[in-house]
C-alpha cells in the first residue's frame, strides 16, 4: 500500500480499506485462475494497482460520468480506478468468461456498487459512454474501430515502448488528426523503474 499512498495522500479511510484488500483477493483468485502473470504478482501493487491508476493522474471522472474498461481482463484498470472515483460509474467488459467472473467476485468483494461487468464482445455492447479506457488490449489501429461510436469525450490506453509507428498507423487507418491524440509519459507521475517507457494515449473527440 505505501507506493499507493505516496502518490494518493488523499484517499478515504474506505479507498484505503479497498486498495488495502486487493492483492488479498487477487493473490486468491490467481491460485485458480491465472489472471495475472506469476512473475508479476510479487510486484501486483506497482506493475497493476499503480499502473490502472495512472490514468487517474491523467484525466479525472466527474460524478455520474460513464467508463467503459474494454478487455479488462480480471479488473484492470477498472477496479482501481472504481475505487478512485467511486461517483463514476465502470461497465468491465471482457470475452473471456473466467476472467469476467475474477473482475465480478473482486468487485463483489469490495462492495464496489458503481462497476458492472459485462461478459461480451466490445462489438456487441451497443451502449455509448463518456470515455473508453483499455490497458495493454491491442495496436490502436484494431482498438479503434471496436470503439468509435461508443465514446463521447475520449479514448484512454495504456501502452508501453516506442508509440511512433503504432500513432502514424493508427492516424492513416482512422483518420484522426494529430492535435486529438495527447501522449502523457507515466514517468512524470511515478518514479518507480517499473514506469520508464510507459505511457498514456488520450484521444479526444
Amino acid at each position: 500500500m505505501d507506493e499507493i499512498l505516496r502518490y494518493f495522500p488523499n484517499l478515504t479511510p474506505l479507498q484505503k480499506e479497498r486498495f488495502a484488500m486487493l492483492e488479498e483477493l487477487y493473490v486468491e483468485w490467481n491460485s485458480k485462475i491465472n489472471v495475472i502473470s506469476r512473475k508479476d504478482i510479487g510486484s501486483f501493487n506497482t506493475h497493476h494497482v499503480l499502473h490502472s491508476l495512472a490514468i487517474g493522474k491523467a484525466v479525472s471522472f466527474a460524478p455520474d460520468e460513464t467508463v467503459l474498461d474494454l478487455g479488462t481482463g480480471g479488473g484492470f484498470p477498472g477496479i482501481p480506478l472504481a475505487i478512485l472515483f467511486p461517483e463514476s460509474k465502470f461497465t468491465l467488459c471482457d470475452s473471456i468468461g473466467k476472467k469476467i467472473r475474477v473482475a465480478q467476485s473482486v468487485a463483489e468483494s469490495l462492495n464496489l456498487e458503481n462497476v458492472q461487468c459485462l461478459n461480451s464482445r466490445a462489438e456487441n455492447i451497443g451502449e455509448t459512454f463518456d470515455f473508453v479506457v483499455s490497458r495493454a488490449v491491442t495496436r490502436l489501429r484494431k482498438l479503434y474501430p471496436w470503439v468509435k461510436d461508443s465514446y463521447r469525450k475520449s479514448i484512454i490506453s495504456l501502452k508501453g515502448g516506442d508509440l511512433d509507428d503504432e500513432i502514424v498507423e493508427f492516424q492513416r487507418s482512422s483518420r484522426i488528426k494529430s492535435e486529438q491524440i495527447a501522449i502523457v509519459d507515466i514517468g512524470s507521475f511515478f518514479e518507480e523503474k517499473y514506469f520508464i517507457g510507459k505511457k498514456i494515449v488520450i484521444i479526444s473527440r
